[in-house]
């Protein structure tokens, strides 16, 4: 017999017999209309439990995770308010229905149901996937990843207090907001979520505003593997810049007064907290687990035992709220009534097509107030002594500085983040004297975690403002590309483009450092990046394009809230030089601020018909070295700059190689999923051309000096060349 249907018999039974658990007395400011209505949630979220396997037997639904013996978040919600966003635990669906409640015209339990049946008419994810969120309701959904969602609750909590000193056009949370973020004991173990309580307790330590809740549904189980007795508690209890609240989750009274005084701490002092909620799991992990198969029947039944409807009828009762008998009728009433939702609900439309399912991958264009850039007046006084050098040619780092700093005099919602962007200026002086143009409130130096300084701005982007992160070297980012795998890119699927997080990632990268670094400084793997469905990565080669690039970057980010990466080449930060000493042909004077580079354009070098070079970034560089002596070799080059990693630009690209008789692929990254292979590929299926690829060896990078040993030379493109063309030198 399924244990869900012996959980619901028991209660029938039990309740009839006035045959409660043993608790503690009702006690507490929870009023009885309000304990009523919590009772009401959780009974609902429980028949929505019982009845996503009813509908999965019926081949009819595709999700039975439940939130039986998590009814307590119901009393949590209710000491909250709807404005406070709530980054939710996949158990937490009695949290979604009682703050449903609080919002008049709610269809919480039939929209859940479109969610279990995977209907186009979900109104959250539109039927890709069965998540808990709501718009309306200010729940933004969250994937299946292990404590992902914690970063971003960081970041949101910040950006309220941030958004006093000057609040963004598209910010959303009110000023005395907090935010609520909830997850399992399994899943305060993790690293994510490890990260996360370290960096809210550091900001708090600073005295930095940072209204955030954690609250961890303790069921003492992960799956099968049991958390120690007492393990959250004396993990937590002592935490520095956490205070630690703790409550009995089987005891709605109990909750709502600790999750009312836990909130109000948040509330009023700005600082996080973090609630420790007891709970059970009922009916194991989902619907195809079997507790019994890693537990005794003994401890299944007494878990069993201390359902939490059962606490709620014996509070209720006790208190004068609601008698018994009525608890038990409001109990059956709603299981019929959900029965008979579930039936229109497995009747709607679902999604069908490759189209349909990716609809809402990119996110809709949002209206953004216009700007005619910084005057004359702020530029001179931000820019100083910089601003008579700009015609002169200057390096690539240097460039790039005066374009953000343009970019953050005409948009005051641009945020910076990350290590040393602040005070020191970049370890390569690419942020230098941005801190005292724009001060920490914009140039925020993090502490050393790479998740934490992605959360902190997938979750400012919450709350309105276009965050511009920095990863210091592209290596590091593998210690936090789920941020924008698993969060940032899926929330537009996930919430049917109703959320976003637009954002500028700013990465340093790629190789070529002459005898410094090795691979953690010179990673030349983007593979992670570019099979990220919505995510652009652009890679500029000089300054200028650099300039002008990061300027449609930011427009991609703020007015069509795109998830962007712009990888920039560490080795041509001071490039000056091309084909001699102080030749100084590789800089550039610096473009007009309304100048920039659109989305998918190609550059072209050149008008041969012998041979076309694509390539991008270093590659750039040294396919122009090379043109000297291909030209001598008499070979009519022109040299393709993608610029545009992904999406491929296929369309320019396609019309800058047209015409050429051989195409050579210069790729700096690795000949095993680097890109040449979708380059290969499309030129395969496109064009008439003879085609061949120049790539890394499937090698890390060394220091000293082989340094670049493994990659692409101007002497391997020009032999490449020769060989694909069949000329000699």
């Amino acid at each position: 017999m399924d244990r869900a249907d012996i959980v619901h018999d028991n209660f029938l039974r039990r309740v009839a017999a006035r045959d409660f658990p043993a608790g503690a007395a009702p006690a507490g400011p929870l009023t009885a209309p309000e304990a009523v209505e919590i009772f009401r949630a959780a009974c609902t979220s429980r028949a929505l439990d019982r009845q996503s396997r009813v509908m999965q037997r019926a081949g009819s639904g595709f999700y039975t995770i439940g939130s039986s013996g998590h009814e307590g978040l119901a009393a949590v919600a209710r000491a909250l308010r709807p404005t406070d966003m709530a980054f939710l635990h996949y158990r937490d669906a009695a949290f979604q229905l009682a703050r449903a409640g609080q919002v008049p015209g709610q269809t919480a339990a039939y929209d859940m149901l479109l969610s279990f049946a995977a209907s186009a008419e979900d109104p959250i994810s539109g039927g890709r996937h069965k998540v808990l969120g709501s718009k309306t309701l200010n729940i933004p959904p969250q994937t299946s990843t292990i404590a992902s969602h914690l970063p971003k609750a960081v970041g949101a909590a910040y950006a309220i207090g941030a958004a006093k000193k000057s609040r963004p056009e598209h910010a959303t949370l009110p000023e005395d907001a907090i935010i609520f973020c909830s997850f399992g004991d399994a899943s305060a173990n993790h690293s994510t979520a490890q990260g996360a309580f370290n960096t809210a307790g550091w900001t708090a330590y600073q005295s930095i505003p940072l209204p955030l809740l954690f609250t961890c549904e303790d069921n003492g189980i992960g799956i099968s593997t049991k958390t120690p007795e007492g393990w959250i508690a004396n993990s937590f209890q002592h935490r520095p810049g956490l205070r630690y609240f703790a409550a009995n989750g089987l005891d709605i009274f109990e909750t709502f007064r600790v999750a009312s005084e836990a909130a109000a701490f948040v509330r009023t002092r700005r600082k996080p907290a973090f609630l420790h909620l007891k709970t059970i799991r009922l009916y194991g992990h989902a619907g195809a687990d079997v507790p019994t198969t890693y537990l005794s029947r003994q401890e299944v039944e007494a878990e069993e035992a201390q359902d939490p409807l059962l606490h709620a009828v014996r509070l209720l009762d006790h208190s004068g709220a609601l008698p018994a008998a009525q608890a038990l009728k409001i109990y059956t009433e709603t299981q019929s009534e959900i029965a008979r939702l579930a039936d229109l609900a497995t009747a709607r439309p679902r999604l069908k097509t490759a189209p349909e399912v990716m609809a809402a991958i990119l996110p809709p264009k949002r209206p953004c107030a216009p700007s005619n850039g910084p005057s004359p007046e702020a530029r001179a006084q931000a820019f100083g002594a910089d601003l008579a050098a700009m015609d002169q040619p200057q390096i690539m780092s240097r460039l790039i500085n005066w374009a953000l700093t343009d970019l953050m005099l005409a948009h005051p919602e641009i945020v910076m983040m990350g290590e040393d962007v602040g005070r020191k200026g970049g370890v390569y002086g690419v942020t230098q004297k941005l801190h005292q143009r724009f001060g920490p409130s914009r140039m925020i130096d993090t502490l050393l975690d790479e998740q934490s300084i992605l959360g902190l701005a997938i979750g400012m982007a919450h709350n309105g403002y276009v965050p511009f992160p920095e990863i210091q070297f592209l290596a590091y980012l593998h210690n936090a590309e789920d941020q924008l795998r698993g969060e940032a890119a899926t929330l537009p699927f996930f919430s049917n483009g109703q959320y976003s997080n637009p954002m500028v990632l700013r990465i340093a990268g790629l190789g070529y450092q002459k005898g410094f670094g090795g691979h953690f400084h010179n990673d030349n793997s983007i593979a992670v990046l570019r099979d990220i469905p919505g995510l652009i990565l652009a890679c500029p080669s000089n300054g200028a394009d650099a300039a002008r690039m990061l300027r449609e970057c930011a427009r991609l980010a703020r007015e069509e809230q795109r998830l962007v990466v712009f990888l920039e080449p560490i080795a041509l930060y001071p490039m000056r030089d091309l084909h001699a000493d102080k030749d100084g042909l590789w800089m550039q004077s610096y473009p007009a601020p309304d100048q920039s580079l659109p989305f998918g354009e190609v550059g072209v070098t050149g008008t041969g018909s012998d041979l076309a070079i694509v390539t991008f970034g270093n590659g750039t560089y040294l396919s122009h070295q090379a043109l000297p002596a291909l030209t001598a070799a008499g070979l009519r080059t022109r040299v393709i700059d993608l610029r545009w990693l992904s999406p491929l630009p296929v369309e320019s690209l396609l019309a800058a190689t047209k015409g050429c008789k051989h195409i050579l692929i210069v790729d700096e990254t690795r000949h095993s999923g680097g890109l040449a292979e979708a380059l290969m590929a499309l030129f395969h299926e496109t064009t008439p051309a003879k085609l061949a690829r120049l790539t890394a060896t499937d090698s890390f990078i060394a220091t000293g000096p082989a340094y670049a040993a493994t990659l692409p030379s101007t002497q391997g493109i020009l032999q490449a060349a020769q060989q694909l063309c069949q000329t000699k030198a």
